[in-house]
């Protein structure tokens, strides 16, 4: 019989990244309140830089409220490419330390250093030199949690940003967990956590010694499953196979937009922003999907699942399109438009047996875009204006 080694998992969180980001590109907004979110007071905020949270702002956040808690913020539109770039940089030193990365999103990831330990030290060991490593080539901070599983690492890191380093021993998962709060639980949010509270749960140990079949009457699988992870029973590998689900782009307008043709150019910047993301990143996508938010807040989605795989602009955006003309728009007020694509997948679309020159051109064209706003950290750089002459 086979013992395994037990693991070391970390998890590595980079510091309010999207402000971070700005206050280290541009020295004027260092040491000063910070808002990364669309100028629009109807937009969100992003990111709020650790200078601006003490007066309760949070991303997620409407630009609105963020600006009557601190009205003397700075608001920084998003370059997203420029945190791209931070976040390719950023992983490319993960991966120096272990193969075994799991990316969350462009500013976290799980990673096993289990087989790491005779050339880089322990958990806490590596984790520090990850720290440095960023600190020292990025200028940018990152927190770790180091535990034997996924969900105490994650816990563990959000503990004490900025700048944070949290060890949970290999044999304290549960002692750690029982006095956090319930809050702390993934997938407790602002509604869930008062009915928990009303139930009797006011820390993760209390879920802990909770009875299987009341959670299970209450919550269903989800309330079982709680309870082996306030146990510490977490037996998730690092994946680094994982996929992003969906890769998007929205924004919302100062004005509201009124007819087709106004809503058909933001789409097509939302196309070309989503294409060069799965260019840069060696994927593609089968399903594209339109979401429009008119000016009384209704929301409509359309999904439209493709034959084959894409990854240029222009067949994301006759897909947008298509989908478009789905969405009832007479005499409606949009504030809010937006294009994603799911169905993710690895590497390109298949080549076609015999490639056309315009095929060829556009695939060109998509790569030199994506190299050019790449290197001067902002999206919109170019511009596929050829297209606004495209019919649906």
């Amino acid at each position: 019989m086979t013992v395994r080694e037990p693991r070391t998992v970390l998890h590595v969180d980079m510091d309010a990244f999207y402000a971070s980001v700005e206050q280290r590109d541009d020295p004027r907004l260092r040491g000063r309140p910070v808002i990364v979110g669309g100028s629009s007071r109807r937009g969100v905020v992003l990111a709020a830089s650790y200078e601006v949270r003490p007066f309760g702002v949070r991303s997620a956040m409407s630009m609105a409220e963020a600006l009557r808690l601190a009205p003397h913020a700075i608001v920084v539109p998003p370059r997203f490419d420029r945190y791209e770039a931070a976040s390719a940089q950023v992983f490319a030193i993960f991966r120096r330390y272990t193969p075994l990365v799991e990316p969350l999103s462009l500013d976290e990831a799980f990673l096993d250093v289990t087989a790491s330990h005779a050339l880089f030290g322990d958990g806490e060991a590596v984790a520090r030199a990850i720290k440095q490593d960023v600190q020292g080539e990025l200028h940018l901070t990152a927190s770790a949690g180091i535990a034997p599983c996924k969900f105490a690492a994650k816990i563990a890191s959000d503990l004490r940003k900025p700048d944070g380093l949290v060890v949970v021993p290999r044999d304290g998962v549960a002692p750690f967990l029982a006095p956090l709060p319930i809050e702390r639980m993934w997938g407790v949010g602002p509604k869930t956590a008062p009915r928990m509270r009303v139930l009797g749960f006011a820390t993760i140990g209390d879920l802990a010694r909770a009875d299987a079949r009341e959670m299970l009457r209450h919550f269903g699988t989800w309330g079982e499953q709680m309870i082996r992870l306030a146990r510490g029973d977490d037996d998730r590998d690092v994946d680094p196979c994982g996929l992003a689900r969906s890769i998007g782009a929205e924004e919302t307008y100062e004005d509201d937009l009124v007819g087709v043709d106004a809503i058909r150019k933001t789409l097509l910047a939302h196309a070309s922003r989503v294409a060069r993301r799965l260019i840069r990143n060696g994927l593609s996508a089968r399903t594209v999907v339109v979401k429009v938010k008119y000016s009384d807040f209704k929301i409509r989605t359309r999904s439209a699942t493709l034959p084959e795989p894409v990854q240029d602009t222009d067949a994301i955006y006759r897909a947008a399109l298509g989908l478009l003309a789905r969405v009832p728009l007479e005499s409606r007020r949009v504030r809010l438009t937006g294009v994603s694509v799911s169905g993710i997948e690895p590497g390109e679309p298949p080549l076609m047996l015999i490639p056309d020159a315009e095929s060829e051109k556009r695939r060109r064209v998509e790569e030199v875009a994506a190299r050019i706003s790449l290197r001067f950290g902002d999206e919109r750089t170019v511009t596929r204006a050829t297209l606004l002459k495209s019919k649906p």
